[in-house]
C-alpha cells in the first residue's frame, strides 16, 4: 500500500494517461507559493521535493522542510536535514544474507518479549540478487559455467535455502536466484521503472518518481535511467525497509556539463574513467552529482549507465541523470511494458522532471565542464579507481612502481624489456622473472605479467557498446592468428543472460571462447575478490619470484589485496582492452605503439589492427533487441531445478542450526530493554588500531579469500570445515563468528602500532604483546577494557559494507576518532551504535605524536548529545602526559543521535515496535 502524507498544500491531482487515471503530488503547486522558481532547482532535487510533498505529515517531513528545498537555489547549499522515503529497496546477497539475518533475528526477540513475529515484515518492497557468490574456479573452457555453477550451490546450499525462506516467510520481499545476473543490470534491463505507481488506503492509484536505496555501493548505475538512488549499508536498508526514514542534508549539486562526442576508438569506459579521475580530484563526496548540457542528446542510456555506476569511485552520493528520450527508448528496447513507457513520459512532462535541450539548465553548488572529444584510451590503477592513467602512459607508470616498490633503479629497469622496448616476459632469454610450466607449456614469468584479465562486474558488462567491442577485438585477433598467453587466467561473467544472446547473435561469443573468455558465471567475480585461484604453477612462480604481477579487469575496485591475494597492481580497463592485454600478456607494454604479437605470416600486429571501428560497434549493437529481454526475464525469480529443489522449513521464525558455519543468530539484540539505556562515557579505552589515511572499507571488512592461519579460519576448522572449503568471507556475512574475526583483517592493511608486520596485528597494552587484532580486541574485552580506533583522511571509502560497522562494534569499539569519513562507513557505524569523532582542523595522530600506546578518554558522553557538537578527547601517554582535543561528533542528524543513543538503528526500530 502505498504511504501518503496529509497533503497541506493540496498538491494531489490527477493525471490521465491513456485510458487510465493515476493521481500525483504536483510540484507545479509550491512553485505558486512564491518560494523560489522551480526551473532553477536540479532535476535530483526535483525528485526529493515530490519526495516530501507526497510524505508531508507535519512531523516527520513537515510544509517547511519543503519551502527549504524550493529555496535552495538562493544559496546552493543547505544545512537543513529532511527525511527521505525511497519506493524500494535492493539487495545483493553478500549484504543481503546479513540483512535477512537481523530480520530473522527481530523476529526471534519480539517473539521472545512476547510480540507477534509477524509485525517484522518489510515495509517497502524488497528485491534480493544473488549474484556475488559465484567464483571463478573453473575458466577458459566450454564446461566452466555449468561447473562453476554447481560448485557455487555445493558452497552456499546453507544460504540459499535461508534465502529460500525468507521469499517464503517475509511479505514484500523477492528474490532473484543465482546464475541471473549483476543486481544492477538486473534493475537496470528490469526491476526498475522509471515512475512508479501504487494504491492507497484512499482508493487513488498514485504515481510519483522511481527512487531506491541499495546495500551495494553501485546502487547508482540506476542513474543512469533517471533513477534516484543510493547506496546505503545494509544496517540502513535494513531500516528503510521497515518503514524508517533516511535522514539526510538537503544536499550540495555539483552539475557536470558534457559537451561535444567521443572520438573513433573511444570508449565508455575511457569517458567514465575521466569522469572519475575528475570529480575525485573536484571532491564531491556526500554531494549529488548531475549531468547536463548538450553531449547528453548523444550519450546512450547504457553510456549514463556506466557513469552512475562509478559515483562511489568518485566518491558522490549518486551521479544522476534526468529522464528524457533517451531513457523512453531504453525501456522500449529492454520490453518493459507499453503502458510503463508512457506513464514515465506523461508524469515526467508533467512534473518538469523531462529534460529537453530547449530548456533553461538548473542551477548548481558548482560545475564541470567536460568536452569528450578530449577523451583518451584510458586504464585506472594501479591500486586506486581515481587514479586514471592515458593507455600510453602505463607502461612507464608500472616501471616508476617498481622503481619506488623494488627499488629497481633505471638500468635495472631496463634489464627487465627485451628488443625494441618490449618485455622479456614469456621470451626464452629473459633477463629475469622464473621458469613457469603449465600444461606441458614453458615460459618466463617476470613483473608486469598479467596473469588475471576479466571482463567483469556492472560497470561496463551493462553496456553494449563496449561488450560488442570487446568481441570484435577478440573476432579480429583469432582471425591473424594470435592467441593469449599461457598465464593468463581469462574470464567473461556478464551482467545479464542478454549479454550472452547478443554475443551469441552476433556470432562473437566463438572468438571470446578461442581467446580464453569462456562464460565462467553471470554475477559480480573478479572485481569483488571472487576472482578464485591462479594455477598452482602460477601462484608458485609468483612467490617464488616475488614478482610484483598484474591483473587487468573491466571492473569499478581495484584496491590492493582485493583482486587476488598475490597480485600487488590490478588496472581497470574497458572490455576490448581486457582483450588486448590478455594477448600482449603484460602491462610493461605500449599499446599504442608495442605490436600484441606476431601473425600466422610472423608480422607483427598491432592494437590498431584488430580494433573495430564505431560503424562496427554500432552495426552489432543493431543485433540486440527487446525479445532478448523478454525471454529472459519472463521467468527471472523462478530459478533453475537446484535452486526450485532446496527445502527449506515452513515457519515464521527461522530454526537456526547451532551447528551451521553459515547462518547464525547474532548477539545484537541481546538483553534488549524496552526502554533507552543511559549513554555512558568511555574510560581508561585503549587504541585497538592507529591507521593512515584513505582505510577503505576493503582494509576493514571481512572480503576475499580466508586464510588458514587466519583467525577466521582457526574457528572453521575448530567447527571441521577444511580449508578446501572455507569459501570467501563475502559467502559467510551470516556468521558474526567469522565476520569479526576478519575484521581489519586484510592482509594490506597497516597498522602504525606494528610497523614492521602487514596485516591486521597490533599491540595488547600495557604490554605491547604482537597479536591479531581480533585476538587483542577479545583480551580487552575479557578485561573489560574499551576500545577506540584513531585514523587518518578518508576513513571506511570504498564499498558500503554494512560488516566494517558490525565488526567494528563486535570487536568492543567504542568509538572511531579519525580526520574525515566516508558517508556510508560513517552512517553504518552509527548504525551500530559506534561513534564517529572527526579531529579538529589541523589536529591528528601525527600532531600529538600518538603511538597507539595511550590510554583514551571520553569524559563528556551522555543523554545531552546533539548533532554535530564538540566533543572531548583526552589521549592519555603512559608517563601521564595528557592531550585534550574538541573533536567533533559526526552525529550529523538529529535522526542520528536517536539512533546513537538507542545503540544502533535496528534497536531502536525494534523498540519501536516492542
Amino acid at each position: 500500500m502505498t504511504r501518503i502524507g496529509q497533503d497541506t498544500l493540496n498538491s494531489a491531482k490527477p493525471l490521465n494517461v491513456g485510458d487510465r487515471t493515476y493521481h500525483y503530488f504536483d510540484l507545479n503547486t509550491v512553485a505558486d507559493k512564491g518560494w523560489g522558481d522551480l526551473s532553477k532547482l536540479p532535476f535530483s532535487l526535483k525528485v526529493l521535493l515530490e519526495n516530501l510533498l507526497r510524505h508531508e505529515d507535519g512531523d516527520t517531513v513537515t510544509v517547511d522542510d519543503i519551502e527549504a528545498l524550493v529555496r535552495w537555489p538562493e544559496k546552493r547549499t543547505s544545512d537543513r536535514e529532511i527525511n527521505y522515503r525511497p519506493a524500494r529497496v535492493l539487495m545483493q546477497d553478500f549484504t543481503g544474507v546479513p540483512g535477512v539475518v537481523d530480520l530473522a533475528a527481530m523476529r526471534d526477540a519480539i517473539s521472545k518479549a512476547g510480540g507477534n513475529p509477524d509485525r517484522i515484515n518489510p515495509l517497502a518492497p524488497v528485491d534480493l540478487v544473488i549474484d556475488h557468490s559465484v567464483m571463478v574456479d573453473k575458466f577458459g573452457n566450454p564446461q566452466a559455467f555449468s561447473e562453476n555453477v554447481e560448485i557455487e550451490y555445493e558452497r552456499n546450499r546453507e544460504r540459499y535455502q535461508f534465502l529460500r525462506w525468507g521469499q517464503k516467510a517475509f511479505d514484500n520481499f523477492r528474490v532473484v536466484p543465482p546464475g541471473t545476473g549483476i543486481c544492477h543490470q538486473v534493475n537496470l534491463e528490469y526491476l526498475a521503472r522509471g515512475v512508479w505507481s501504487g494504491d492507497s488506503d484512499d482508493g487513488n492509484t498514485y504515481a510519483y518518481p522511481d527512487t531506491l536505496v541499495g546495500t551495494d555501493s553501485h546502487t547508482t548505475m540506476i542513474n543512469g535511467l533517471g533513477v534516484l538512488g543510493w547506496g546505503v549499508g545494509g544496517i540502513e536498508a535494513e531500516a528503510a525497509m521497515l518503514g524508517q526514514p533516511v535522514a539526510m542534508l538537503i544536499p550540495e549539486v555539483i552539475g557536470f556539463k558534457i559537451t561535444g562526442k567521443l572520438r573513433e576508438g573511444v570508449t565508455a569506459t575511457d569517458l567514465v574513467l575521466t569522469v572519475t579521475e575528475m570529480l575525485r580530484r573536484r571532491g564531491v563526496v556526500g554531494k549529488f552529482v548531475e549531468f547536463f548540457g548538450d553531449g547528453l542528446a548523444d550519450l546512450s542510456l547504457a553510456d549514463r549507465a556506466t557513469i552512475g555506476n562509478m559515483a562511489p569511485e568518485y566518491g558522490a552520493t549518486c551521479g544522476f541523470f534526468p529522464i528524457d528520450e533517451r531513457t523512453t527508448e531504453y525501456l522500449r528496447l529492454t520490453a518493459r511494458p507499453q503502458e510503463v513507457v508512457d506513464l514515465v513520459e506523461a508524469y515526467c512532462k508533467a512534473q518538469g522532471l523531462w529534460r529537453s535541450s530547449a530548456d533553461p539548465d538548473p542551477v548548481f553548488t558548482d560545475t564541470l565542464e567536460l568536452d569528450l572529444d578530449d577523451v583518451v584510451p584510458s586504464l585506472a590503477g594501479p591500486k586506486r579507481p581515481q587514479d586514471r592513467v592515458p593507455m600510453t602512459e602505463v607502461k612507464r607508470t608500472f616501471a616508476d612502481l617498481l622503481t619506488k616498490e623494488l627499488k629497481l633503479d633505471d638500468a635495472e629497469i631496463s634489464k627487465l624489456e627485451g628488443e625494441g622496448g618490449q618485455t622479456a616476459v614469456g621470451n626464452h632469454e629473459p633477463n629475469s622473472g622464473v621458469e613457469v610450466e603449465l600444461n606441458g607449456e614453458r615460459f618466463h614469468l617476470d613483473h608486469g605479467a598479467v596473469v588475471i584479465a576479466a571482463i567483469t562486474s556492472c560497470t561496463n558488462t551493462s553496456n553494449p557498446s563496449v561488450m560488442l567491442a570487446a568481441g570484435l577485438v577478440a573476432k579480429k585477433a583469432v582471425e591473424r592468428g594470435l592467441i593469449r598467453k599461457p598465464w593468463v587466467k581469462t574470464s567473461l561473467a556478464p551482467g545479464s543472460k542478454v549479454v550472452t544472446d547478443y554475443l551469441n547473435k552476433t556470432g562473437l561469443q566463438d572468438p571470446l571462447n578461442e581467446l580464453g573468455f569462456d562464460l565462467v558465471g553471470y554475477g559480480c567475480t573478479t572485481c569483488i575478490g571472487n576472482s578464485g585461484p591462479l594455477p598452482e604453477e602460477i601462484d608458485h612462480g609468483i612467490t617464488e619470484g616475488d614478482l610484483v604481477v598484474a591483473s587487468v579487469l573491466s571492473g569499478n575496485r581495484n584496491f590492493e589485496g582485493r583482486v587476488h591475494q598475490s597480485v600487488r597492481t590490478n588496472w581497470l580497463a574497458s572490455p576490448p582492452l581486457v582483450v588486448a592485454y590478455a594477448l600482449a600478456g603484460t602491462v610493461r607494454i605500449d599499446l599504442d605503439k608495442d605490436p600484441l604479437g606476431r601473425d600466422n605470416d610472423g608480422k607483427p600486429v598491432y592494437l590498431k589492427d584488430i580494433w573495430p571501428s564505431s560503424k562496427e560497434i554500432q552495426d552489432a549493437m543493431l543485433m540486440v533487441n527487446n525479445d532478448m529481454f523478454t525471454r529472459e526475464y519472463a521467468s527471472v525469480f523462478d530459478g533453475d531445478e537446484i535452486w526450485k529443489s532446496l527445502p527449506i522449513p515452513d515457519s515464521k521464525t527461522y530454526e537456526w542450526n547451532s551447528k551451521s558455519t553459515y547462518i547464525q543468530n547474532p548477539p545484537f539484540f541481546e538483553g534488549l530493554t524496552p526502554e533507552v539505556e543511559d549513554v555512558q562515557p568511555v574510560s581508561n579505552a585503549r587504541v585497538l588500531a592507529l591507521l593512515g589515511d584513505s582505510i577503505t572499507t576493503d582494509h576493514i571488512s571481512p572480503a576475499g579469500a580466508i586464510k588458514a592461519d587466519s583467525p577466521a579460519g582457526h574457528y572453521l576448522q575448530g567447527h571441521g570445515v577444511e580449508p578446501i572449503n572455507f569459501n570467501s568471507y563475502g559467502s559467510r556475512r551470516g556468521n558474526h563468528e567469522v565476520m569479526m574475526r576478519g575484521t581489519f583483517a586484510n592482509i594490506r592493511i597497516r597498522n602504525e602500532m606494528t610497523p614492521n608486520i602487514e596485516g591486521g596485528y597490533t599491540k595488547h597494552m600495557p604490554g605491547g604483546e604482537e597479536m591479531p587484532i581480533y585476538g587483542a580486541a577479545m583480551r580487552y574485552r575479557k578485561e573489560g577494557v574499551p576500545s577506540v580506533v584513531v585514523a587518518g583522511k578518508e576513513y571506511g571509502t570504498g564499498s558500503s559494507r554494512d560488516w566494517a560497522a558490525k565488526g567494528t562494534r563486535l570487536l568492543g569499539v567504542r568509538a572511531l576518532i579519525a580526520e574525515s569519513f566516508e558517508r556510508i562507513h560513517r552512517s553504518n557505524l552509527i548504525g551500530m551504535g559506534v561513534l564517529p569523532l572527526q579531529f579538529p582542523e589541523g589536529v591528528d595522530r601525527k600532531t600529538l605524536n600518538l603511538d597507539g600506546s595511550e590510554e583514551v578518554d571520553i569524559p563528556g558522553l551522555n543523554n545531552d548529545l546533539k548533532p554535530g557538537q564538540e566533543i572531548e578527547v583526552v589521549f592519555r601517554k603512559s608517563n601521564g602526559k595528557a592531550h585534550s582535543v574538541k573533536a567533533i561528533s559526526r552525529l550529523d542528524t538529529g535522526a542520528e543521535v536517536t539512533y546513537y543513543k538507542n545503540g544502533g538503528i535496528l534497536h531502536y526500530v525494534l523498540r519501536q515496535m516492542m
